[in-house]
C-alpha cells in the first residue's frame, strides 16, 4: 500500500514532493506516481476543491487512504502555485520575445533616421556650396536640375513590360518601407512600445499622402500576406477588389492586374477607384513582399461606363513587407502612398484627401490592427459573449459597415437611383428596387416588382463639436433624436407581414434602452452590441406579445483613448442573428476635418458642463479640451433606410425625408449643447424650458438647505451666485433637483449627479424620480413624503438606486429638502446622495 514518506532536506520534483504547512521546516511528503496521477485528474476538473470535496476524494480513492486531508490541501495549493508560475513564466517569455523584436525594429528605425540625417547634412552642404557659387549656379543650375525620365513608358499589355514595372515597384516600395525615399515623421499621438499597435509615421513634404507602420504580429508571414491581400475584409472603405489578370513571375512570385473601388466617405464627394499592378514575391532572406502601384494609360481596366461614379485616383509604390520573427510570428512593414485627386472635392472637404494622418488611420494602422486582432483571436486571447465565434461577430460588423456605406454612396450598379425632391435639397432620397431582406419566416422577400428600399441621407458641417462626444451622446441617449414608431416600422420588416406600415400605429416605449455588448476590437476602436428598446403594451391583448425592438449596433471611435479618422454609430433591426443577407443599416458618421495637433480624441464626459469654468465667457470646455476643440470642424453624414411596398413608395419617401429632417434638427440642438465653445449649463438652460437661471437655482438650493437643516451645504455660502454655482457643480456628493409635481422629473444635477445617473443635462429631463429608486427605496421615499412636506427635509437610509443606463448605484445616505424660491413657494425638490458608487 502506498504510504506518505517524510524526507528531510529534499526538494520538490514537479509534484512528487510537497512541503506540508505547519510541520517542521525541512519535512516534505512524497507521493507515488499513481497518487500524483489521481490528484492530477481531480485538479483538471477542479483546481480548488472544497474541504468536503477533498474528504470525498479520500473516501473514493483508496490509493490516497493514508494521506492526511491537510496534506491533500497543501498538494492542491502547491499545484496551483506551480501552474501559476508556469503561466507567468510563459507570459514573461512571450513579453521578452516581443521586446526583443521591438528593440530590433527600433534599432532599424534608428539606423534609418541616422541615414536620413546624413543625407540632410549632405544636402545642406551642397546647398551652402551652391549659395557660395551663385554666378556659376545661375548659368548651370537649370540644366543640372533638369531630369529626364529614366524609364520611358512601357507597354503594360505584355508580360515583359509588366514584369519590368513590377521590379521597379519593388525597389521603390522597399526604399520607402526601410529606406529614406520619403521623409517620415512620427505620427502624433502614436508612441511605439510593446503594447502599442506599432511604429507609425506619416509623410512630410512628398507628392500625395503617405503613411507607414511597422509592428509585431503573432501570425506566420504567409497568413499575414493572405489577410492583407484581401483588402475588403479589413478596409471598411473598400467596396470591391477584382483581379483581372494574373501570371507567374520569377522566384515563385505573381504579377496581378487589380481593379479596386472605394466607397465615398460622405454624400458630398464622389467615390474613388484604382487600376493597379500588384507584385507578390519572396526575398532572399525569406521575407514576403506584396507591392502595388497604379498603371497609366489604357489596358484591361473597367470600361468608363462602369466607373462613371468614380474619380480615378493614383496609388504610388506601396505595399507590405512581412519578415519572419525569431520565436514565431512576423514583423510587418506597411506603406500606403496615394494621390487621391483632392481637386475633385469641395474645398472645405479637401483635408480628407490631403492629410497623411487620415490615410494612416483609415488604411495603414487599420491593416495592422486587423491582423493583430486575428492573431489574438487565433491564440484564444479574445473570448466573446453568448458563445459567438470572433470571426462570426467580425462578419456582422463588416456587413453593418458595408450596408451603411452602400446607402451613402448609392452606386447605380447596385440598383440605386435618385428620386425627385420637394424643392428643398437638404435631404437626398434614393430608391433601390433590387435589395432583399430576410423575414422572420425564413423566406426572402425580393423587393423587385412589389417594392424595395428607400434611403434618406443628408450631410452637414459641424463647428466646434467633438466627434467622439457627439457619437457617444447619440449612442447613450437615443430618445433625444429617435422616433420609436419608426424603429418599430423598421423592425416589423423582419416579420412575415413586412411590407405594410404597422409600426406607425400608436405605440408606447419606456424611453430606455438596454445595451448588450457582444464584441470589441483589441483597442476598443470598434464595439459591436445589441440594443433592446423596451416596448409597453397599449391593450390587454397586446400584453402577451413582446413589443421590444432589437438592433444590431456598431460604434466606432467612441472610446476615450481611440485615435480615429471617423466616428460612427451604425445599426440595423434584427429578429435573430442574421444570416448572409444584407443588413438594412442606418446611422451617423462624423469625420473630423481639422485634426487635433496631439492626435488624441476628446476625453470629455457626456455631461454638458463637465469641468467648466461656469459663468466665464472665456472658459475651456473640459479638462482635456484645448483651443483646437473650439475651432474643430467636422462633417456629419446621416443615412436611414426604409423598406417599402410599391404602392406606398411616395408615402414612405415623404416619411423618410421628414424623419431625417427631424434628426438633423435634433443633432443641431444637441451639438449646440455639447459644443466646448458654449457654457454647458447655459446650453442646458436653452434645452430645459421653464428652468431658472443656473446661478439663481444654486443660490436657492444653498439657502433652502441652510433654512431647513440649520447648516451650510457649501463651505463658502456667502459668495455670489456665480461662485455658488461653480462650487455646487464640483461638490463631491451627487446633487439632484426634480420638479415639484405629481410625477417629479429631474431638471438639474451637478457633475457628480450626472456621473451617478450616467446621463447629461440634455437627457436628464427624461428621468423621473420613481425610475431611479428600487422598490425598498421607493417605499422609504414615499413613507417620508409627509415628513418632508411638514418639516422641509428628510433623511433617507442607505440603499440602491438605478442609473439612466440601468446600472445599480449604492449610497450610504441621502437627504431631501424643499427648494424655496424668492416668493417662499416650493420651486423643486433637491436630493444629496452621499458616498455613492456603482455596484
Amino acid at each position: 500500500m502506498a504510504a506518505a514518506v517524510a524526507m528531510r532536506g529534499s526538494s520538490s520534483d514537479g509534484g512528487g514532493f510537497d512541503k506540508v504547512s505547519g510541520m517542521d521546516s525541512g519535512k516534505y511528503v512524497r507521493y507515488t506516481p499513481e497518487q500524483v496521477e489521481a490528484l492530477e485528474r481531480v485538479y483538471a476538473d477542479c483546481p480548488k476543491p472544497t474541504s468536503s470535496r477533498r474528504q470525498q476524494l479520500l473516501r473514493e480513492c483508496p490509493i490516497l487512504a493514508n494521506i492526511e486531508p491537510k496534506q491533500i490541501k497543501v498538494w492542491f495549493q502547491n499545484r496551483r502555485c506551480r501552474d501559476k508560475q508556469r503561466k507567468e513564466s510563459s507570459r514573461l517569455q512571450a513579453v521578452n520575445r516581443k521586446l526583443t523584436a521591438m528593440n530590433k525594429l527600433l534599432m532599424e528605425e534608428n539606423e534609418r533616421l541616422q541615414k536620413q540625417v546624413s543625407q540632410l547634412v549632405h544636402e545642406n552642404a551642397h546647398m551652402r556650396q551652391q549659395l557660395q557659387n551663385t554666378p556659376l549656379a545661375n548659368d548651370t543650375s537649370c540644366e543640372s536640375n533638369v531630369t529626364t525620365p529614366q524609364n520611358p513608358l512601357r507597354d503594360a499589355s505584355n508580360p515583359s513590360g509588366l514584369l519590368s514595372i513590377a521590379e521597379e515597384t519593388l525597389t521603390e516600395f522597399l526604399s520607402k518601407a526601410t529606406g529614406t525615399a520619403i521623409d517620415w515623421v512620427q505620427m502624433p499621438g502614436m508612441k511605439p512600445g510593446p503594447d502599442s499597435v506599432g511604429i507609425v509615421a506619416i509623410s512630410h513634404g512628398c507628392r500625395g499622402v503617405a503613411a507607414r507602420a511597422c509592428g509585431l504580429v503573432n501570425l506566420e508571414p504567409t497568413k499575414v500576406v493572405e489577410i492583407l491581400k484581401d483588402r475588403p475584409s479589413w478596409f471598411r472603405d473598400c467596396r470591391n477588389l477584382e483581379v483581372f489578370t494574373m501570371f507567374p513571375a520569377g522566384n515563385g512570385g505573381t504579377v496581378e492586374l487589380v481593379y479596386t473601388q472605394l466607397y465615398a466617405p460622405t454624400t458630398l464627394v464622389p467615390a474613388r477607384d484604382f487600376w493597379t499592378l500588384r507584385y507578390t514575391t519572396t526575398m532572399e532572406d525569406g521575407s514576403l513582399v506584396v507591392c502595388e502601384r497604379s498603371l497609366s494609360g489604357t489596358g484591361g481596366g473597367p470600361s468608363a461606363a462602369s466607373a462613371q461614379q468614380y474619380v480615378r485616383a493614383e496609388m504610388l509604390p506601396s505595399g507590405y513587407l512581412v519578415r519572419p520573427c525569431e520565436g514565431g510570428g512576423s514583423i510587418v512593414h506597411i506603406v500606403d502612398h496615394l494621390d487621391l485627386e483632392a481637386w475633385s472635392v469641395p474645398e472645405v472637404l479637401r483635408p480628407l484627401y490631403e492629410s497623411s494622418r487620415v490615410v494612416a488611420q483609415k488604411m495603414t494602422t487599420a491593416a495592422l490592427r486587423h491582423i493583430r486582432q486575428i492573431a489574438q483571436e487565433t491564440s484564444g486571447e479574445v473570448v466573446y459573449a453568448l458563445g459567438r465565434q470572433p470571426a462570426v461577430l467580425r462578419t456582422f460588423s463588416q456587413r453593418l459597415s458595408r450596408g451603411f456605406n452602400d446607402a451613402i454612396s448609392g452606386f447605380n450598379d447596385d440598383g440605386w437611383s435618385i428620386m425627385g425632391g420637394d424643392g428643398v435639397e437638404d435631404v437626398v432620397i434614393a430608391c433601390n428596387s433590387t435589395k432583399k431582406i430576410k423575414t422572420g419566416s425564413n423566406a426572402c422577400i425580393a423587393f423587385g416588382a412589389p417594392g424595395g428600399i428607400i434611403c434618406a441621407k443628408a450631410s452637414m458641417l459641424l463647428q466646434s463639436v467633438p466627434p467622439a462626444v457627439l457619437v457617444r451622446f447619440l449612442r447613450e441617449h437615443r430618445s433625444e433624436w429617435a422616433d420609436y414608431n419608426i424603429d418599430a416600422y423598421l423592425a416589423s420588416t423582419l416579420k412575415t407581414s413586412a411590407c405594410s406600415l404597422p409600426g406607425l400605429r400608436p405605440m408606447r416605449f419606456s424611453g430606455s434602452q438596454i445595451i448588450i455588448p457582444l464584441a470589441h476590437t483589441v483597442e476598443n476602436e470598434e464595439i459591436l452590441e445589441v440594443v433592446r428598446l423596451e416596448g409597453q403594451p397599449l391593450t390587454h391583448d397586446e400584453a402577451l406579445l413582446s413589443r421590444d425592438i432589437h438592433l444590431l449596433q456598431l460604434c466606432t471611435g467612441i472610446d476615450e483613448k481611440s485615435v480615429g479618422s471617423s466616428f460612427q454609430l451604425v445599426f440595423a433591426p434584427i429578429d435573430d442573428f442574421p444570416d448572409e443577407t444584407p443588413l438594412i443599416s442606418s446611422g451617423f458618421r462624423v469625420i473630423p476635418l481639422d485634426m487635433k495637433t496631439d492626435g488624441a480624441s476628446s476625453g470629455r464626459t457626456l455631461d454638458l458642463a463637465s469641468s467648466l469654468e461656469v459663468g466665464s465667457t472665456t472658459t475651456q470646455a473640459s479638462g482635456d479640451a484645448s483651443p483646437d476643440d473650439c475651432n474643430m470642424r467636422s462633417v456629419l453624414t446621416i443615412a436611414f433606410q426604409f423598406p417599402y411596398e410599391m404602392h406606398l413608395q411616395d408615402s414612405v419617401a415623404a416619411m423618410a425625408r421628414q424623419y431625417v429632417r427631424s434628426i438633423v434638427s435634433a443633432v443641431q440642438r444637441v451639438s449646440m449643447a455639447i459644443s466646448p465653445s458654449q457654457s454647458g449649463l447655459n446650453a442646458g438652460q436653452r434645452i430645459i424650458s421653464g428652468f431658472p437661471e443656473a446661478p439663481t437655482l444654486a443660490r436657492w438650493v444653498c439657502q433652502s438647505y441652510h433654512y431647513h437643516l440649520g447648516v451650510e451645504l457649501l463651505s463658502q455660502s456667502d459668495g455670489d451666485a456665480e461662485q455658488l454655482l461653480k462650487m455646487l457643480w464640483h461638490y463631491q456628493d451627487a446633487i439632484l433637483c426634480c420638479s415639484f409635481k405629481e410625477k417629479p422629473v429631474f431638471t438639474f444635477a451637478n457633475k457628480a449627479g450626472l456621473d451617478m445617473l450616467e446621463t447629461s443635462l440634455v437627457a436628464l429631463q427624461d428621468l423621473t424620480l420613481d425610475r431611479i429608486f428600487d422598490e425598498p427605496g421607493k417605499e422609504a421615499l414615499f413613507s417620508n413624503i409627509p415628513k418632508l412636506m411638514e418639516q422641509g427635509h428628510v433623511y433617507l437610509p442607505s440603499g440602491v438606486c438605478m442609473s439612466g443606463m440601468g446600472r445599480h448605484v449604492s449610497f450610504d445616505q441621502a437627504v431631501a429638502w424643499k427648494v424655496l424660491g424668492e416668493d417662499s413657494n416650493v420651486h423643486c425638490l433637491a436630493f444629496c446622495f452621499v458616498n455613492w458608487s456603482f455596484v
